[in-house]
C-alpha cells in the first residue's frame, strides 16, 4: 500500500502496476496474488488512506472539552498527518476524484469519517451554514485544509502558525 502511494502520488493513477510491484519490491504477478485488478488495488489503498486520516484526526480528541478545543484537535490532527505524509496526501486526492472508486467504498470510506462529520454538524447546527448541504461545508473545510496542509509543507518553520490561521478561518466560517 505505501508503495502505491507513493507511485500514485508521482505517477498519477494511470501508473502502470509493475512500476508499483517494483516499489514495493515484489514482481507485477505477485501484485495479482493479493488484487485481482488494478481496480481493487485502488480501492483498497483509497479505503486505507481514509482509515487514516480519520484515526489520526480523531487520536486522542478530548470528549470533555467544548466544540471549539475538540475541533482544533481534530484540525491540528488532520494538518499534522497531511503535511507529514505529503504523498499519501496526493494519492488521496486523486483516488477521492477517481471513477474506480467503486459506491461501496466510497460508502465505507464516509463511514470512516462519520465522527468527524457528527463534529462539523454540531458545530454548524448554530451558525451561517446550518441550512447549507454538508458536501458543501466539506467542500470548503476540504479547500481551507488543502491551503493549510500546503503551507505547512512549504513553510515548515511556520507550519503551527498556518495550522492555526486555516482553523481559525475555518471557525469562523462555520459558527
Amino acid at each position: 500500500m505505501a508503495a502505491a502511494a507513493r507511485v500514485i502520488a508521482a505517477h498519477g493513477l494511470g501508473a502502470p502496476t509493475a512500476l508499483i510491484a517494483e516499489e514495493a519490491g515484489v514482481s507485477n504477478g505477485s501484485l495479482f496474488t493479493y488484487f485481482d485488478t488494478k481496480a481493487d488495488l485502488l480501492n483498497q489503498l483509497y479505503l486505507d488512506l481514509k482509515a487514516e486520516s480519520a484515526f489520526t484526526s480523531l487520536k486522542g480528541l478530548p470528549l470533555r472539552a467544548d466544540l471549539r478545543k475538540q475541533t482544533f484537535h481534530m484540525w491540528s490532527q488532520s494538518m499534522g498527518w497531511a503535511a507529514q505524509n505529503p504523498e499519501k496526501r496526493r494519492a488521496l486526492a486523486q483516488l477521492n476524484v477517481s471513477d474506480e472508486i467503486t459506491p461501496t467504498s466510497r460508502a465505507t470510506g464516509h463511514k470512516t469519517m462519520k465522527p468527524i462529520a457528527s463534529l462539523l454538524e454540531r458545530i454548524r447546527a448554530k451558525g451561517p451554514m446550518r441550512d447549507a448541504p454538508m458536501g458543501y461545508v466539506v467542500a470548503i473545510m476540504n479547500a481551507v485544509g488543502d491551503t493549510t496542509a500546503d503551507f505547512m509543507i512549504h513553510d515548515p518553520s511556520n507550519a503551527n502558525k498556518h495550522c492555526k490561521m486555516g482553523f481559525d478561518a475555518l471557525w469562523r466560517m462555520l459558527v
